[in-house]
Parts: structure tokens; sequence; C-alpha cells
């Protein structure tokens, strides 16, 4: 069991599959930065300052004692956070068109295929049509 066991871990396919996930998180990280690092303060500065995140819809506010401490939180629809999500979707799915565009160029067109030679019913019917004259 453990030689199969082996013998499959060590196949091209788990461990592509393995470098593959490793690097996803890599460029995950890189995306998820360039995102909220970069782009979405541009974002912002066209939308006037706005924070997508501090967007909420206020089902029923916080209560507050008379010392300051908040008793029950607020209930909030934080709508901004989904925005903020479509945004990052949107970013997202365009970086890694760019990638797979970028990488489509770097692969090599396929050899045009070898004319085909007569078939084996091409040969036959010459053949009929010499035996006919």
């Amino acid at each position: 069991m453990f030689k199969e066991f082996k013998k499959f871990i060590m196949t091209g396919n788990v461990i592509d599959l393995a470098v593959a996930v490793i690097l996803a998180g890599a460029v995950s990280l890189v995306v998820k930065g360039f995102v909220t690092d970069i782009m979405m303060p541009i974002i912002g500065n066209f939308t006037g300052g706005i924070d997508f995140a501090d967007l909420k819809y206020i089902l029923s506010p916080a209560t507050v004692n008379a010392d300051g401490e908040v008793t029950k939180p607020e209930n909030a629809i934080m709508y901004g956070n989904w925005i903020n999500s479509i945004i990052n979707l949107i970013i997202v799915g365009f970086v890694l068109f760019m990638i797979v565009k970028a990488y489509n160029k770097t692969k090599t067109p396929p050899e045009p295929a070898a004319p085909a030679g007569p078939t084996e019913l091409d040969i036959l019917k010459e053949i009929r049509d010499s035996l006919k004259k």
C-alpha cells in the first residue's frame, strides 16, 4: 500500500497540482495586495474619498449605557464590504485574463499537419478505374 501511495504522489500530475496550489496562494497574496493597496485608494479617490467598507445600512442602532459602554452592538448590513468584494472580483478576473493572455502568446503554434496521402478508398477507386480501361 505504501508503494502504491508513493507511486501516486510521485506522479507528475500530483506534483504539478501541488506547485500550482502553492503558486496560486502566492499570486492571490500579490493580487489582493494590488487591489487593496493600489486600486481601492484610486477608486476611492474617483468616488470622492468614499471608503466602501464603511457603507452600511443600520437595522438597529447600538445601545450605550450612561458610562459609555456598548450594551447592545448595532445590527447592520455591511453592503460596502460586498461592493469591495465585487470590485475585487472584477480586478482579479481582469488580472487573470491578462496573465492567461500573455501565457497564450508565449506558446508556440502547433506545426501544420502533414498533407494526408490518398485514402484506401481513393486507391481502390483508382484500381477500379484502371481495370475498366
